[in-house]
């Protein structure tokens, strides 16, 4: 069924990424015991999810955005995957794996040979999804205030 979910990249700025953006946004600050400010955290402005510099992929079902996730590009640095977020209505159809897949090969592209990324301990399902895809927990690489687990994985 995940067969009906288009993923393409998108303008940063577009109101479907704004929608995906608020949704990931408000699901966070409801699922964390500490509430979530996106502001106080490590950026994922527009200019750093738009090429070069970055992309942001969102997923569509039936024409309606269902899931997001962007990557930002350091060069000679590992690529950083943020954003990740899929609506309840799609998840269970492989949608979060796609995602990752697609951000992993944006990286590569890029010429990133590591790709990083940090979450939250309440988002238990993100946490199966990157250990299940390969990445291993390492010390903390950011100062981001809202994770409490940092992964990375070998591209």
């Amino acid at each position: 069924m995940s067969d009906a979910v288009e993923i393409r990249a998108v303008d940063p700025a577009h109101a479907d990424a704004r929608r995906c953006f608020e949704a990931y946004f408000a699901e966070l600050d409801s699922r964390s015991d500490t509430g979530f400010d996106p502001d106080a955290g490590i950026s994922a402005e527009p200019h750093e999810l738009t090429p070069p510099a970055g992309r942001l992929l969102i997923a569509y079902r039936g024409g309606e955005p269902v899931g997001c996730g962007a990557v930002k590009h350091h060069p000679g640095a590992p690529s950083e995957i943020k954003r990740m977020w899929v609506s309840t209505s799609a998840r269970g159809l492989g949608l979060g794996r796609r995602l990752l897949g697609e951000l992993e090969a944006e990286a590569r592209a890029s010429g990133a040979t590591v790709a990083r990324l940090e979450t939250n301990r309440a988002l238990t399902e993100a946490i199966g999804l990157y250990r299940s895809a390969g990445y291993r927990e390492v010390a903390a690489f950011n100062d981001e205030p809202f994770a409490d687990h940092w992964f990375e994985k070998a591209l």
